[in-house]
């Protein structure tokens, strides 16, 4: 059961109390509209935070002090959630029962969580220039490496083209050129903006009682001057089809990647059917895409579909040779008609619904999967604990699932091809 308490206006904590666990998390998020602007900042600052704080001031101190901590860790939170993108921190630890006789964590763990977030380490009045620069230089490589993998690199592009008019399609990172403008001096005016006006959000998963975890973090923010912004509500895809698009580049095996809009988003009550229409149609290796077009077409290398809940969006990608790209798409879509169409088999259903409810079931697994559920939904929409997101699931029909594949309409087309 979710507590959900105010610590201060703007400011709210949920607790997720377990004891099955030793270890415990804690997620601080400050959540931002995706702008193309502030995207890079935004994913910059945690990484430039965790460089050093007044009581910490470089990576052997941090190290010493999380050590102290029975070997607990920080790392940055940087997501896109439907229109929003957050930006923190994310800390684990062991809960305070297996420390030693004597020893607390949490207690000094929400310190350190307050110390790395509002007193970091400053020179001229701004973040110090050579740690900006270090995690510049981090966050570009991590950019650009995604070009790496090509099946993800096809469908970022995809996604770009398919939404340029709208927030998702602003990467979860921003653009390696905005991260090169980056100074030190805007990197901390915009620190203390995400501060002052950002809603925050923090989770924890653990032992603890929620309030008692609410009186260790309430003093952490009772100094700071904020004028909270109120975010707009998620919104639907908002973009019309932009066709067929080619790039070539270096690759021995192309990569096909299609997008598709639906009306029936994480909000809706039919997100059940659409989950399931997607293991159905390409989401998983009993799903028709894989078991038609792969293997028995022989079309591709590798298929799939992923749906976008907080967006209405579902997407294909594909590993096929650069002479099949209108023969896999095609085939795609034929595909899709089937599912509209009602053909399919009891196999099908029961095997794809199966699917979904072994993933949910698995969100009670471990602190750090609770609270990606819990505090992604509590963002996108999704009202549904695990278990009743599961009896939703079992009731799914065919019929449900054939309604759902028919709200599906193809938007946009990527090809990545070899050069010839």
């Amino acid at each position: 059961m979710i507590h959900t308490i105010s610590l201060l206006p703007g400011i709210t904590l949920r607790c997720y109390p377990d004891a099955r666990f030793k270890h415990g998390c804690l997620s601080l998020q400050m959540i931002r509209p995706m702008r193309r602007e502030e995207a890079a900042l935004n994913a910059l600052i945690p990484a430039v935070l965790l460089r050093g704080c007044e009581t910490a001031p470089d990576l052997r101190d941090i190290t010493l002090r999380l050590d102290d901590l029975y070997g607990a860790s920080v790392g940055a939170l940087v997501r896109r959630v439907g229109d929003y993108q957050t930006t923190g921190l994310h800390c684990s630890f062991i809960s305070d029962r297996y420390a030693m006789d004597g020893d607390e964590i949490l207690k000094p763990m929400v310190a350190f969580l307050g110390q790395l977030l509002l007193q970091p380490v400053l020179e001229e009045g701004a973040f110090r220039r050579d740690y900006v620069d270090s995690e510049k230089k981090n966050l570009i490589a991590t950019i650009e490496s995604q070009r790496n993998d090509k099946r993800a690199y096809a469908n970022s592009q995809m996604l770009k083209i398919m939404c340029a008019g709208d927030a998702f399609g602003i990467p979860r990172l921003g653009e390696a050129e905005q991260v090169r403008k980056i100074t030190a001096a805007a990197a901390y005016a915009h620190y203390r903006k995400l501060l002052a006006e950002s809603p925050i959000h923090l989770f924890y998963v653990g032992q603890a009682e929620p309030e008692a975890v609410a009186e260790l973090l309430r003093p952490l923010f009772a100094g700071l001057k904020r004028d909270s912004i109120n975010l707009a509500e998620q919104t639907p895809f908002r973009g019309a089809p932009t066709g067929e698009h080619m790039e070539t580049m270096e690759v021995a095996q192309g990569k096909l990647a299609m997008g598709f809009t639906t009306p029936i988003s994480i909000r809706d009550p039919e997100f059940a059917a659409m989950q399931v229409c997607n293991a159905v149609f390409g989401g998983g290796m009993t799903s028709k895409l894989f078991m038609n077009v792969r293997e028995t077409m022989s079309l591709c290398y590798d298929i799939g579909s992923g749906y976008h809940g907080s967006k209405g969006l579902l997407t294909v990608s594909a590993g096929i040779d650069c002479d099949k790209m209108a023969v896999v798409r095609d085939a795609v879509l034929e595909q899709l008609d089937a599912c509209r169409k009602g053909e399919i088999t009891q196999e099908e259903l029961t095997a794809a619904k199966q699917a979904v409810i072994h993933s949910l079931r698995g969100v009670h697994d471990s602190p750090g999967a609770i609270e990606n559920y819990y505090a992604t939904g509590a963002l996108s929409g999704l009202g549904m604990t695990p278990e009743e997101y599961i009896a939703r699931v079992g009731q799914v029909t065919a019929e449900q699932v054939a309604q759902a594949a028919d709200s599906l309409e193809l938007n946009t087309v990527y090809f990545l091809k070899g050069v010839s």
